[in-house]
């Protein structure tokens, strides 16, 4: 991607592979699961990344494509692949470029899924690249996001003790992230009302990061069966309200009608 989260991308670097990251990929995987068609699906990733998305659903069969402005996330991503199986790895294409311009640098190609997790946040107007995002999605097809939600803004400063913070949180939708970026929250009713003007019609939603959020941020991934009970918890909470209405992030899963 290009936009705010530059700034911070080497710290998040460093942070995969903790216990936040792995919450929220695998999350965000068993949520995107419920919805993929069978394999081989054209799947378009924007703001792919270190690929950990990507990777998981050309392991699945899918036809992917990748779409990030880092170089050096691209090249974690370029690593991981020629690591892998070719098989897999004939699946994937990569492409540098701005979020921004992707219809420019894909159209006139539509995929049957298209990703963009953990990116608006970084816009401070979401609307540009919404638009890019729904030009993308074939018919019958759907857009997956991933946004900090702004109906749990003040949950982790309220928790946290910084009550000036949440405060704050309550009225606005900017925050400061842990990798020292200022982003952006979406509300799930601004966000569903944006996407109905391109043309895409919510389908469902889930919270992500419901019991987590407050985690170190170089916290471990406990071992096995606790690692398996975390999850479960996370899974149903994040399905569940009251819980996924305060998650510190949302995923929505927005529909293309068909032709």
């Amino acid at each position: 991607m290009s936009s705010g989260f530059d700034a911070g991308e080497q710290r998040w670097r460093a942070g995969l592979g903790t216990l936040r990251q792995v919450v929220r990929q695998e999350l965000v995987a068993r949520q995107l699961a419920e919805h993929l068609p069978a394999a081989p699906a054209r799947i378009l990733d924007v703001g792919c990344g270190q690929g950990t998305q990507l990777l998981r659903l050309a392991r699945q069969g899918h036809q992917v494509t990748g779409l990030d402005s880092s170089a050096a996330l691209l090249a974690d991503l370029d690593r991981d692949l020629e690591a892998g199986a070719a098989d897999v790895a004939g699946r994937v294409r990569t492409v540098r470029g701005d979020a921004q311009q992707a219809a420019a640098l894909l159209a006139p190609e539509t995929f049957d899924a298209v990703l963009c997790h953990g990116v608006l946040m970084y816009f401070p107007d979401p609307m540009p690249l919404l638009g890019e995002l729904a030009r993308l999605v074939a018919p019958g097809g759907f857009l997956s996001l991933l946004v900090r939600n702004g109906n749990g803004l003040a949950m982790r400063p309220g928790l946290q003790g910084d009550w000036a913070a949440a405060r704050r949180a309550f009225d606005e939708t900017g925050y400061d992230n842990r990798i020292g970026v200022t982003a952006r929250a979406d509300r799930l009713e601004e966000l569903a009302a944006l996407l109905g003007g391109r043309r895409l019609a919510l389908r469902a939603w889930y919270g992500v990061r419901v019991f987590t959020d407050l985690a170190a941020s170089d916290a471990p991934v406990p071992a096995g069966p606790e690692l398996a009970d975390l999850l479960a918890c996370e899974e149903r909470a994040g399905a569940t309200d009251p819980y996924r209405r305060v998650a510190a992030l949302t995923h929505v899963i927005a529909d293309r009608p068909g032709p």
